[in-house]
């Protein structure tokens, strides 16, 4: 028989990212944004024949793809090589290059928000006049006119959903992440649907499922999300249905069926549920995937579902008739998900006694290096979670272990557990990490000469504090666009981002000493480890002087510092070619620190 080589690390190159998709109104087409052709672009598919092509080539990044309702285009928000300034474009039917609709200065943002029914008019919201809270308009396709719907004021404020007779628009604003207030404009004024505004909460997935009542998810006044109405005729807030321990992340109404769609997160993994509104019942529905990225419903009633798993790529699904198809074959070449490694979902007490969740993926004893990586998760009010990861599972294949904490902070453990991290990212994560590590040595998997510590954005900055604080637990360290100097990054951010940075992180006047205490730079002396920094040039949230300052003063003190900066890149690595140098140069700095 022949006999073939086990999979190598190049091939976990080869799986590409699906970001998000649409289908278009008669069900015979679908579209995707991916980089398959080495940047991102959107690709198209027939449902009766489900051989990609390409649709749509500006080699952008998109933060969404939307079909007109009468297939006579379609919209998409592209970006500047990372820079996050999304402005709205337009292709015709059968794609193309597209062309600008609503778009301003290269500095100005462009968020689309929705489509009308008969698809004529454009809703959006656009940081031009309003950089810190934006304005949502809307656009007439027939006559080119523009019109200023609400001026966003206090936070962010972003429009979500219109009413089907267009007299009413659902609006969030963003006064922090874990302070997320709904609200109802009218012909008269607006009013907010929970009832006391001044309380810290949440909501998110406003849909109107009549012209006078939306439907939505909140934790007003409790530890996890539930799904709620607000009925603007009878001023009535009223909890719908909850879901214990389980938190609503999405509500997705689909009008012609009258069927609500709901996910929900519970630690490391997302479920799925249906609300049929002309039967008032529910039941979940089983998922052949860990994750959920995104969900579309259409007139026939079939769900459309962006899922994946720590072994499977993202791919598109459709649910019909009670059954799972998938309809995209994202997968690694050659590899197989027997190939690759499922995490498992450890627990353990922090220094205060809070219980921490963790994903372990261990290195298969055949490939094993005895080496492992410690990966504190960006965010920070993110988690990890069980979705697919090329990094990992290249590293895996090579042989070392990784480790990933949901310190304080993650999402996924309710509402009080999200907030600890606010106005404190240096002092109870970073001791959640600490005691992360010490379960790690104690439990034998690790050592301080065979620990590495590599983390992104958030993750790099505990990557960067850690390194400062406790370089006796790591061997070598690779921060990627993480956060060096507080004060620094206070003032960076986007300005959309500013209203809610002090709840975030605080005020770097009145909190000065706890700044200076839980930024990176403050520790320079001691971060004696050999450090990989990567950086994208165009990153608007944390900005290349972030890692510049670092590295440019660790090398100052004769440190070894290895620096790659990629000029056409902003908070992330869409671009092939990008990834696969990341990826090498990773590989490439461990194997020399073993």
């Amino acid at each position: 028989m022949i006999e073939f080589p086990k999979p190598t690390v190049e091939q976990f190159f080869t799986s590409y990212n699906i970001n998000n998709f649409t289908v278009s109104p008669d069900e015979k087409k679908i579209l995707f944004s991916t980089n398959m052709n080495g940047k991102v672009n959107i690709w198209a598919m027939d449902a009766a024949d489900t051989y990609p092509y390409l649709f749509a080539q500006k080699d952008e990044n998109t933060n969404f793809i939307k079909f007109d309702p009468k297939n006579r285009y379609v919209l998409a928000g592209y970006d500047h090589d990372g820079d996050e300034n999304y402005q709205i474009y337009a292709t015709g039917p059968e794609g193309g290059v597209p062309k600008p609709l609503i778009t301003g200065e290269s500095d100005e943002k462009y968020f689309f928000a929705k489509l009308s029914q008969d698809g004529n008019k454009i809703y959006y919201m656009t940081s031009k006049g309003n950089e810190s809270f934006l304005n949502t308009e809307v656009y007439d396709i027939e006559t080119g006119e523009k019109k200023t719907l609400h001026e966003g004021e206090r936070g962010p404020t972003y429009l979500v959903d219109v009413s089907n007779d267009e007299k009413h628009t659902a609006h969030l604003q963003l006064l922090a992440n874990t302070y997320i207030l709904g609200f109802i404009k009218t012909s008269s004024g607006f009013e907010y649907i929970t009832p006391d505004p001044d309380k810290v909460h949440t909501v998110s997935g406003l849909t109107f499922i009549k012209d006078d009542e939306v439907w939505f998810a909140t934790d007003y006044e409790s530890e996890y999300s539930y799904l709620a109405k607000y009925n603007l005729t009878d001023k009535a807030f009223s909890k719908v249905m909850d879901f214990g321990y389980e938190s609503v992340t999405e509500v997705q109404f689909n009008r012609d069926a009258n069927m609500l769609y709901v996910t929900t997160e519970k630690g490391v993994v997302d479920k799925l549920y249906y609300y049929d509104l002309n039967h008032d019942q529910s039941d979940e529905i089983i998922l052949p995937f860990a994750s959920i990225k995104q969900l579309s419903t259409v007139k026939s009633g079939d769900l459309y579902v962006l899922g994946g798993s720590a072994t499977e790529p993202f791919n598109i699904w459709r649910y019909s008739h009670e059954k799972w198809n998938t309809l995209t074959k994202n997968r690694v070449l050659g590899v197989t998900s027997d190939d690759m490694v499922e995490p498992e979902t450890i627990r353990f007490k922090s220094y205060d006694n809070l219980e921490i969740e963790a994903l372990l993926f261990r290195a298969k004893d055949e490939n094993s290096n005895g080496f492992t990586i410690f990966w504190p998760h960006g965010g920070p009010q993110a988690a990890e979670r069980k979705s697919y990861r090329a990094m990992f599972q290249m590293f895996l294949n090579r042989g070392y272990n990784i480790f990933c904490p949901n310190f304080r902070g993650s999402t996924g453990y309710g509402s009080s557990f999200v907030k600890l991290v606010e106005q404190d990212w240096g002092h109870g994560p970073r001791l959640d990490n600490v005691e992360a590590i010490k379960w790690l040595y104690n439990n034998g998997i690790s050592s301080p000469e065979k620990l590495f510590l590599v983390g992104g954005s958030y993750g790099g900055y505990m990557a960067l504090l850690l390194h400062g604080r406790h370089p006796e637990y790591f061997k070598a360290v690779v921060d990627i666009f993480g956060v060096s100097n507080l004060f620094t990054f206070y003032d960076s951010v986007p300005d959309h981002w500013k209203p809610i940075m002090e709840r975030w992180i605080g005020d770097p006047q009145k909190d000065k000493e706890r700044f200076q205490k839980d930024s990176p730079i403050t520790y320079l002396d001691t971060m004696s480890k050999p450090m990989l920094v990567i950086q994208g040039a165009k990153d608007p949230r944390v900005v290349k002087e972030e890692s510049d300052q670092i590295v440019e003063k660790l090398r100052g003190s004769g440190r070894e510092i290895d620096y790659l900066v990629l000029d056409d890149e902003g908070h992330g690595f869409s671009k092939k070619q990008n990834e696969i140098k990341v990826y090498k140069t990773m590989l490439e700095f461990l194997e020399k620190h073993q």
